[in-house]
């Protein structure tokens, strides 16, 4: 057994700002392959693997999960326990995270790699507040959707919408961790 140090980002009320915890962890479980197990070390690496893990990643699924949100709320706007606004609240957190990402890719990555300097701090605090942003909108997705549990009677649609969005969310949280949990402490000052 090993110490590792696990985030915890998944589950129903509970924000992507990742909560750290101490766990004994058996060094051939699977959660050693966490996001941080498979990101370089090297900054410029770091910002790269990002680049092409995630940025380009939530940019190509995004819009397929958006048009599986407004055919679901079309075909089942009658139904009680179908998800109301959730294409609304999906586009809207698109939008955040589009112009998230093209700070980071504009502004705060070319800074990180030039080695930070004095004036990175205050752009950092704004994308961890963004992180915050984007958890609060995680938030209101999964309770509208009660924690993407699809109700029994839904079609293949519903349910391939439900897994789609499981799967980004959990992405989206894994790229906000190794975000503020590696890189921006490396540019952060006490």
């Amino acid at each position: 057994m090993i110490w590792y140090l696990q985030c915890v980002f998944k589950g129903y009320n509970q924000h992507i700002k990742c909560q750290l915890h101490w766990t004994p962890l058996d060094p051939e479980s699977s959660a050693m392959t966490a996001p941080t197990a498979e990101a370089p070390t090297e900054t410029g690496a770091l910002i790269d693997h990002i680049l092409s893990r995630y940025h380009e990643r939530h940019r190509s699924e995004l819009p397929g999960l958006l048009d599986l949100a407004e055919k679901v709320g079309r075909v089942h706007a009658t139904d009680q326990q179908s998800p109301k606004d959730l294409a609304q609240s999906l586009a809207a957190l698109g939008r955040e995270l589009e112009g998230h990402m093209a700070k980071e890719e504009m502004i705060l990555f070319p800074a990180m790699r030039a080695g930070g300097g004095a004036g990175i701090g205050p752009p950092v605090a704004v994308m961890r507040a963004e992180h915050d942003d984007h958890a609060e909108a995680i938030e209101r997705i999964r309770k509208m959707t009660g924690n993407l549990t699809p109700p029994d009677h839904a079609c293949g649609s519903w349910r391939a919408l439900y897994a789609g969005l499981d799967r980004f969310l959990e992405d989206l949280a894994a790229h906000v961790a190794l975000e503020n949990h590696v890189l921006f402490p490396r540019f952060e000052r006490g």
